[in-house]
């Protein structure tokens, strides 16, 4: 007989949620574990919170209900920098899923935790602290500058720094944080006020002092484990994390002036800042790529100053370190980042200002008693344009293109404006063309956010500079020129961000399309294939700018038009179908070459030279009431081109077959033809505009006798 529990079997009920946290951790507490069997529990940890919010949008109990002080502490522990770099990375994303699940509840347990191990007061306790503010900044700034601005935190930092025995860890740990606390101005000036001075112990501390006081130490003094040090020795990462925040800090005086109430000390501060730009120049060839990120993070923040600005950039040696740097730096890193921000500064131009503009900034510097807000000499044009010349020198431009294409958005944009400063000089642009800019520029456009005008345009203006100077049939080798057409545009349009509209960009943008519409191929064989492009995209925007009030933009519309229609499609297809606005077009085309400017007149009639081959159009153009006047007003013109174009018009309306021949005939004898194209061909020097101007003068006499005979 079988007994009777024979053949059953008991099924485990599956374990809850809440079960699964506490169980892991209940491991991470354990200790004594191999790092990535820690790290996987704390992958799962992640992936429970990052599920809570949603499961508890349906009604289930959340799990951040069983989590108390001493699970966060648990987490916030392995923050530490004494844990393994895959640790600390995976601990970081567990409190980043802890507290966007955990919310006010979260917030509440990170400041009893600080508050808890900052009053056991154990270097152990300051280090945990410390780490895991640094962790915690990036992920909760507000929360974690409330704590900073504690009543007597920020105080309690110099007393602790300048003990007679310290843990060079702590003191690590505490700039770490300092220098995560100034991502963002908050808590600039509360830092800049306790903790400048025993920073500026730190980073300028004088060797021979050290070696001096050091004979006068007690030796039977107890010292703390881990590394702790006698005196004022601080190991060499402080001193450069220490240099690094206080270039944070000392780069932002007028917010600093603003905040604290008081003046800070730039004027002492500006031979420290030289000091230190030059200690962070030679850190750039060091060995330790902690030492090479402290010294870009520094000149990063130290290049905002102008005096800085033109020490860096006069230093070669200093930008070809700089560019090897960018070369190697890992993709999308903060080394890279740092180093572009660098370049970004060195070769930045001041923003155009509008007369208005400039009248207000004067009167604010004339109210200011100081006159801060006069321009530093070092940021004027002829300033940035001899840096942005040694930057190109030392090999920048090759480098950028290297990165475009694995670059963040932020690096991206900090790409566009290095070639956006470097493009104003029109001699350099056919050798930034020839080192990658154009691909870089037009992949920035498209890539960008289309949220962020800004960039997008910069880098649309920047790509319209290069393609004014070069021959785009050596440029678009490996990409279509179609690719270009759509930045150039953008440009044609006022910028919706703006208060008041710069027309240098769409003025450039007009001159790029011009050179794309010269006919030139990317070796398809459709030389037309731009024009058709540019026509698609661009006509109605154009048009419009035919009657902008900026004559310069007005010429460049009508270049860029008279471009256009050397493709017969085009021109037949905008003015010759006789339509209203085709005869619109003829109307305005032909006030274009009455114009005052001569340039304006030079581009209008040019298009008149193409359009008036097509029957239709030269009708058109013939029975405009001043039509044939405003065509031998260019065979009057005292200039040899206007002539020319003039006699080629002329020539194309009386060669047209049937009535359109004997109209341009009529109107053009009624306008006063003989007398013009007799004076052309007097003024004249060029043999084809003499040739043109007598086969007219031929064919008008003719019709003239032949209409008086009959």
């Amino acid at each position: 007989m079988s007994s009777p529990g024979f053949g059953s079997s008991t099924v485990a009920e599956p374990m809850s949620r809440q079960d699964k946290t506490l169980l892991l951790f209940a491991r991470l507490m354990e200790g004594g574990k191999e790092d990535q069997e820690t790290a996987a529990d704390l992958a799962e940890l992640t992936k429970l919170l990052s599920e809570d919010h949603k499961l508890t949008k349906k009604g289930e109990k959340p799990i951040t209900s069983v989590i108390d002080i001493d699970c966060v502490d648990t987490i916030f522990g392995l923050l530490d920098m004494r844990q393994p770099d895959a640790v600390r990375a995976q601990a970081t994303l567990c409190t980043t899923a802890y507290l966007n699940t955990a919310g006010e509840e979260g917030h509440q347990k990170v400041t009893e935790f600080f508050h808890a191990r900052m009053q056991r007061a154990t270097y152990d306790d300051y280090i945990v602290a410390f780490c895991a503010a640094t962790a915690l900044f990036p992920i909760a700034y507000d929360l974690m500058a409330d704590l900073i601005h504690t009543e007597g935190f920020l105080p309690s930092l110099a007393p602790l720094m300048r003990r007679k025995f310290k843990s060079k860890k702590v003191e690590t740990a505490c700039l770490e944080m300092l220098q995560a606390a100034c991502l963002q101005m908050k808590c600039h000036a509360a830092i800049y006020k306790y903790c400048i001075d025993w920073m500026e112990e730190v980073i300028f501390e004088d060797p021979e002092d050290r070696v001096e006081t050091m004979w006068e130490i007690e030796t039977d003094l107890e010292i703390e484990e881990e590394g702790a040090g006698p005196l004022r020795r601080h190991c060499e990462k402080a001193r450069n994390l220490a240099a690094v925040v206080w270039m944070k800090i000392m780069a932002a005086p007028v917010q600093l002036a603003e905040d604290q109430g008081t003046e800070p000390r730039i004027e002492s501060a500006t031979s420290k800042m030289e000091i230190l730009s030059k200690r962070f120049a030679k850190m750039l060839s060091a060995d330790s790529e902690e030492f090479v990120q402290c010294a870009v993070e520094g000149l990063a923040f130290a290049t905002t100053r102008p005096n800085i600005r033109e020490q860096v950039g006069r230093d070669k040696d200093t930008l070809q370190r700089l560019v090897k740097i960018l070369e190697s730096a890992p993709a999308k890193s903060a080394l890279e980042y740092g180093t572009l921000s660098i370049f970004a500064h060195l070769t930045r131009y001041q923003p155009n200002e509008t007369e208005e503009q400039k009248r207000l900034r004067q009167l604010k510097a004339y109210a200011n008693a100081a006159g801060k807000l006069q321009p530093d000499p070092l940021t004027d044009d002829a300033h940035v344009a001899e840096r942005c010349r040694l930057v190109f020198e030392a090999g920048v431009a090759s480098a950028l293109s290297r990165r475009g294409n694995t670059a963040s958005a932020a690096s991206l944009f900090q790409i566009v404006s290095i070639l956006f400063s470097l493009s104003v000089t029109q001699s350099r642009r056919g050798q930034l063309a020839q080192q990658g800019a154009v691909r870089v520029l037009v992949n920035a456009w498209n890539t960008l956010p289309r949220k962020d005008e800004g960039p997008r345009r910069v880098a649309a203006q920047a790509l319209a500079r290069v393609l004014i100077s070069v021959n785009p049939q050596l440029v678009f080798a490996h990409i279509p020129e179609q690719a270009a057409i759509s930045p150039l545009v953008s440009l044609l349009v006022p910028d919706p961000t703006a208060e008041t509209r710069d027309l240098l960009p769409t003025f450039e943008a007009l001159m790029a399309l011009t050179n794309l519409a010269s006919g030139s191929t990317s070796g398809g064989g459709d030389e037309h294939a731009a024009r058709r492009a540019i026509v698609r995209a661009a006509w109605d925007a154009i048009e419009e700018l035919l009657f902008c009030s900026n004559a310069r933009v007005c010429t460049a519309a009508v270049e860029l038009i008279c471009n256009l229609v050397q493709d017969p499609e085009q021109a037949v297809g905008l003015f010759g179908d006789g339509s209203a606005k085709a005869s619109t077009r003829i109307k305005i085309i032909l006030a274009m070459a009455d114009a005052e400017d001569e340039p304006t007149r030079s581009a209008a009639g040019g298009a008149l030279a193409s359009i008036s081959m097509f029957d239709g159009i030269a009708r058109g153009i013939l029975t405009q009431p001043r039509g044939a006047e405003i065509i031998l007003g260019l065979c009057r013109d005292d200039s040899e081109g206007l002539r020319h174009r003039g006699a080629v018009v002329v020539d194309n309306l009386i060669s047209h077959e049937g009535d359109v021949g004997k109209l341009a005939k009529e109107k053009l004898l009624a306008a006063g033809g003989v007398l013009a194209l007799s004076e052309c061909a007097k003024k004249s020097r060029t043999p084809e505009v003499i040739q043109a101007a007598v086969h007219v003068l031929r064919a008008l006499l003719e019709g003239q006798n032949t209409s008086e005979a009959s």
